[in-house]
């Protein structure tokens, strides 16, 4: 049961989403912006790859989310043809924040403005938590990724830059 105190670290739309899924997480806020993932591994104490980046993508003119560890890059090429897209590129700060209503650093996985299709890299799976941004640069809260990927509504996918 989630403590329905607004005494939250969380952005309240995701405290919202929180709450409306029935999850109850332990959102840690911290004083130093954890906007990048190296940013956020080095303050909670993780590795760089149990970090979730929720990056927004604009493709043949829609959003998509896909979710990715914080130590990989993702293939925009792989992220086209897993969509069957003609084109696919990074979205601009203001359809990041039109399409999630976060601002870039402070994405969630979930609980976003509007319902948007979230691609979830299978690298995630690889740990037992992982860490995402709880909606804005200075928060942050665990999860397995399963269930992260659950809650996200997200399809698991293999968009992963390899190193050659």
């Amino acid at each position: 049961m989630v403590d329905p105190t607004p005494d939250t670290a969380a952005h309240p739309r995701f405290a919202e989403a929180l709450r409306e899924l029935g999850l109850d997480v332990e959102v840690r806020r911290f004083p130093d912006a954890t906007r990048t993932a190296a940013e956020a591994a080095a303050a909670i104490g993780c590795e760089l790859s149990q970090i979730v980046k929720s990056l927004v993508f604009e493709a043949d003119g829609q959003p998509v989310v896909v979710l990715m560890d914080g130590s990989s890059r993702v293939d925009v090429e792989l992220v086209r043809r897993e969509l069957g897209a003609g084109s696919v590129r990074r979205a601009n700060a203001a359809l990041v924040r039109e399409t999630t209503g976060y601002a870039i650093g402070g994405v969630p996985p979930f609980g976003h403005r509007t319902r948007t299709r979230v691609l979830a890299d299978r690298g995630l799976l690889d740990h037992g938590t992982v860490w995402a941004a709880a909606g804005d640069p200075h928060t942050v809260f665990p999860l397995d990724p399963k269930a992260l990927v659950a809650h996200a509504d997200g399809t698991l996918v293999d968009v992963r830059e390899r190193s050659a």
